[in-house]
């Protein structure tokens, strides 16, 4: 009988990129960069600025519909997926001006971000744009969509918020989930060692 060869085997994360998180800086490019590519730039650059600021998984982000976004309040509701904790989140300036734009580019939609054939951003499309905007935005390694949730609750945790608010914000129902957030802060370790 003849050995069959084995599959290839997967890469690791790790042998991908050294972090599976961006800074706000490198955020930031990616979504200068996402604006630029294409004729749907601005609606590409909406997606990744809120997947970041709000912490969205992409399903949570490509099924958003219009009446979770209230623009007049200044509130998004956050429908959690894989057992997650809804909650409502403040919108942020720029947030809120970049989802008029999006609404007056796509009028009377269903879903806040929808493709050319009318239907939802699918989660394939929207992995495809982050990663060519990181390309473009040449970070250094290859960029997936949950790397922005990862980011978020880095980004918080730096900034000192405390654990069981991030918790919350993530919607995360076992602290267990945010706790890796907390343990990887360089801010734990800024007093050790005085100068």
């Amino acid at each position: 009988m003849k050995e069959q060869p084995s599959p290839p085997r997967r890469q690791r994360n790790i042998d991908l990129r050294s972090r599976e998180y961006l800074t706000p800086n490198e955020v930031e490019s990616l979504i200068r960069a996402a604006r630029r590519q294409g004729r749907h730039g601005h609606r590409d650059a909406t997606m990744i600025l809120l997947a970041y600021s709000h912490g969205l998984r992409v399903s949570e982000l490509t099924t958003m519909k219009w009446n979770q976004v209230d623009l007049k309040q200044s509130l998004l509701h956050v429908h959690r997926l894989k057992n997650g904790q809804p909650s409502t989140h403040p919108l942020r300036g720029s947030e809120i001006r970049a989802l008029r734009k999006v609404s007056r580019n796509y009028p009377d939609q269903h879903f806040v971000f929808i493709s050319e054939r009318k239907g939802p951003i699918t989660p394939a499309r929207f992995r495809k744009i982050v990663y060519r905007a990181g390309e473009k935005a040449k970070i250094g390694m290859p960029i997936h969509p949950h790397m922005l949730r990862h980011s978020i609750g880095f980004k918080l945790a730096n900034d000192g918020q405390d654990t069981r608010a991030i918790q919350h914000y993530l919607g995360h129902r076992n602290i267990q989930h945010t706790v890796r957030y907390t343990q990887l802060s360089p801010e734990r370790f800024k007093d050790f060692w005085n100068d």
